[in-house]
């Protein structure tokens, strides 16, 4: 079975960047498109953006547009999320996903998440 392990979160100040990682393991990502999603304390769980299991496709929301690139490198088997001018509204447990091949199916692995803390 497909496990997914996120990485790269910490306290960053506004402005900041950071880049999380996304790691699989157990199987190959090469055939699956692969989310990136967040939610903050008392807050529905947010889609952030997503990449087609070729890098063809690639979609954000539109509060991270111009901010957030998404990213894959299938020989390392591994989804990057670049975050730059992060802002505290960023604030939020980061979670990566896997669907297959494209970004309009159900996601079926899920990572534990990794917390981000944008705060001056």
């Amino acid at each position: 079975q497909l496990q997914l392990v996120e990485s790269g979160g910490g306290l960053v100040q506004p402005g900041g960047s950071l880049r999380l990682s996304c790691a699989a393991s157990g199987g190959t990502l090469d055939y699956y498109a692969i989310g990136w999603f967040r939610q903050a304390p008392g807050k529905e769980r947010e889609g952030v953006s997503c990449i087609s299991s070729s890098a063809g496709v690639t979609n954000y929301a539109n509060s991270v547009k111009g901010r957030f690139t998404i990213s894959r490198d299938n020989a390392k088997n591994t989804v990057y999320l670049q975050m730059n001018s992060l802002k505290p509204e960023d604030t939020a447990v980061y979670s990566c996903a896997a669907s297959w091949l494209t970004c309009v199916h159900e996601y079926y692995y899920w990572g534990q998440g990794t917390q981000v803390t944008v705060s001056s």
